[in-house]
């Protein structure tokens, strides 16, 4: 069985034909989208496909047309589910307009993330999708250079080439600014992740900008990667001094859920009579009923949608520096006192 399957090898156009008993370039036509073929052809090369179990060798067509159909999804901090709820979203909508998603994770060293890229540069991957992350501006180039359309988001990379796909995550922060104050709360913290992401760093940045403006100073905290840990641990550095914050803005909601965590489980404070929390993405467990977290709501759907009409356009049709921008909606629950 094992000699068996390592002859096994794929099924090939020819033997297509001569099973139906058409030429080879009458399976091609059958396989290619508005090429003439008759009725009678298309039924008998299709029936004997079937019988051998053939497929299309779409990456071998890509080296006659330049177009292999796949879009290459490049990110980091892949698994938490901010990214994992886009890649889920984008992959979605790519299969339903016959385009493969190849993923690639720049979490890992600089010399694998560069291998994998350049392997999509081999498959003939016709666009990149650059998802909020920290892959190098770099690689985008590498992408641009190699003729691919590239499509940034959550990105302020300004690279002359990409069409950007943006957040205002900068209004949001003010808002969440604007949120607690009329809350009450004075004493105020922002809560980050060493990640150093365009979106996370406007996020910080302008809710630091706010409260400047109104004459009050914030407490920022990082203390790892965007990850429930990294929440936990900001958690009990903010509230083991006697001047304790009394109002968190976290760039995230995982980061959101573990500084709440600390909060109940190490100081047992109450939440949010005692310290109020503001969350950012709206992922599943900011609904859960043990967080209940005010946050802010990403369009992930929308923006999907638009990356796919970018994608569906001519190239010639494509504007340099070209930006969409969305707006986070605020989701009120019950981790900030009521307005």
């Amino acid at each position: 069985m094992r000699e068996a399957r390592a002859a096994r090898s794929f099924v090939s156009a020819q033997q297509v034909a001569e099973l139906a008993g058409v030429s080879r370039s009458a399976v091609s036509r059958t396989f290619t989208d508005g090429a003439s073929v008759s009725a009678a052809t298309r039924q008998k090369v299709r029936s004997a496909a079937d019988t051998l179990g053939y497929h299309v060798n779409h990456l071998a067509r890509s080296l006659i047309n330049e177009d292999s159909g796949i879009v290459c999804l490049i990110g980091a901090e892949i698994n938490t589910p901010y990214q994992a709820r886009m890649l889920d979203a984008l992959t979605r909508r790519l299969q339903a307009i016959n385009r493969v998603g190849m993923v690639i994770n720049t979490s890992g060293d600089r010399d694998s993330v560069e291998l994998a890229l350049r392997q999509t540069l081999n498959y003939r991957a016709g666009a990149t999708v650059v998802l909020s992350g920290s892959p190098p501006a770099s690689l985008i180039d590498t992408c641009v250079n190699s003729g691919q359309r590239v499509i940034l988001i959550n990105r302020d990379d300004h690279l002359d080439g990409p069409k950007n796909v943006t957040l205002d995550n900068v209004g949001a922060a003010r808002e969440a600014f604007l949120m607690l104050r009329r809350a009450g709360c004075e004493r105020l913290a922002v809560v980050s992740s060493l990640a150093g992401t365009p979106s996370l760093v406007a996020r910080a940045q302008g809710f630091q900008a706010a409260a400047a403006e109104a004459g009050l100073q914030v407490r920022v905290t990082a203390t790892g990667p965007t990850s429930y840990a990294s929440g936990f641990e900001a958690g009990r550095l903010l509230l083991s001094g006697s001047e304790r914050p009394q109002a968190a803005f976290c760039v995230t909601d995982l980061l959101a859920c573990g500084f709440m965590d600390a909060a109940r489980f190490e100081f047992g404070l109450s939440v949010p009579q005692e310290i109020c929390v503001i969350g950012f993405d709206d992922i599943e467990q900011a609904g859960w009923v043990s967080y209940n977290l005010t946050t802010f709501r990403q369009p992930i759907d929308q923006i999907a949608d638009h990356i796919m009409r970018l994608l569906a356009e001519p190239e010639e049709n494509d504007v340099e520096g070209e930006a969409a921008c969305f707006q986070a909606v605020p989701v009120w629950r019950r981790s900030v006192r009521p307005k």
